[in-house]
């Protein structure tokens, strides 16, 4: 993605009164900031539970493919 496309895709996502809460209730966007640290906490932990199931099948996925392509 183009440095371009990245800065506008940055500006649609800051630039608009679209949310339901509104943008000048300090509450509302204190609530959203913890909501999303918690969405981000939430996906970080997945990925390293993924990332350690990967690890420990790794060696075994790589001798039953090997096993079944014959090579």
């Amino acid at each position: 993605m183009s440095k371009q496309q990245k800065k506008q895709k940055e500006t649609k996502k800051s630039g608009g009164d679209d949310s339901p809460e509104g943008s000048t209730d300090p509450n509302a966007a204190g609530q959203l900031q913890k909501k999303g640290e918690k969405i981000k906490e939430d996906i970080d932990k997945l990925l390293d539970e993924i990332d350690d199931i990967l690890e420990e099948n790794a060696e075994e996925f790589v001798k039953s493919y090997v096993q079944r392509g014959g090579q």
